[in-house]
């Protein structure tokens, strides 16, 4: 239910006109000047989506094989997610965005690899487990 949820969070993101979304990002790249061609948007929208994918698929110890179909994933949704951009008033579909949906499953899925972050990752609840 988590991933659909946040599943539904970007497809409502995604459906807001590009005048409505160009409200945070250009803060963002005034403090970081050198992060302006990266869309920390997507970053962070996938990054939650891979965690939350993962938690839906895995029983608290996720192989490698796991984790890379919940990066696949991600960019599956991303590629769909922007054929819907194509739709919208003022936005369009961008392959960048789609790398950086990427990267932020990647890093999602490293971090939780992390030995330390791996022990509390297994002691949450899951699906498989309840």
């Amino acid at each position: 239910m988590p991933a659909i949820l946040w599943m539904a969070v970007i497809f409502y993101s995604s459906s807001r006109t590009a005048d409505s979304m160009n409200t945070l990002l250009p803060w963002f790249q005034k403090i970081v000047p050198s992060m302006q061609s990266f869309d920390w948007g997507h970053f962070i929208a996938y990054f939650i989506l891979a965690l939350t994918y993962l938690w839906a698929l895995d029983n608290g110890n996720p192989s490698w094989k796991i984790k890379g179909m919940v990066i696949a994933m991600c960019v599956v949704y991303g590629m769909t997610d922007e054929f819907h951009q194509l739709f919208v008033d003022g936005r369009h579909a961008d392959w960048q965005d789609i790398r950086n949906d990427g990267i932020g499953a990647a890093i999602a899925m490293l971090l939780v690899s992390l030995k330390p972050i791996s022990r509390l990752y297994g002691r949450l609840p899951h699906s498989k487990k309840c």
